[in-house]
């Protein structure tokens, strides 16, 4: 048993995959916030009615 054990302890092969997942979990929670940023500009840059941007692209 003790055996068996060590073995599991040294055995080293899932590890790649875990850290990857935890690498792509990381970057999409911060491709999302990034996102929500980035939608909160664009509402910010065309509700402004005396903004040249907002003047160009509106009626």
């Amino acid at each position: 048993m003790k055996a068996v054990l060590l073995r599991f302890l040294k055995d080293e092969t899932g590890a790649t995959a875990v850290e990857y997942g935890v690498i792509i979990a990381v970057l999409s929670l911060a491709i999302v916030g990034g996102i929500g940023q980035v939608r909160d500009g664009i509402i910010w840059l065309f509700s402004d009615n005396s903004s040249r941007l907002a003047n160009a692209f509106g009626p």
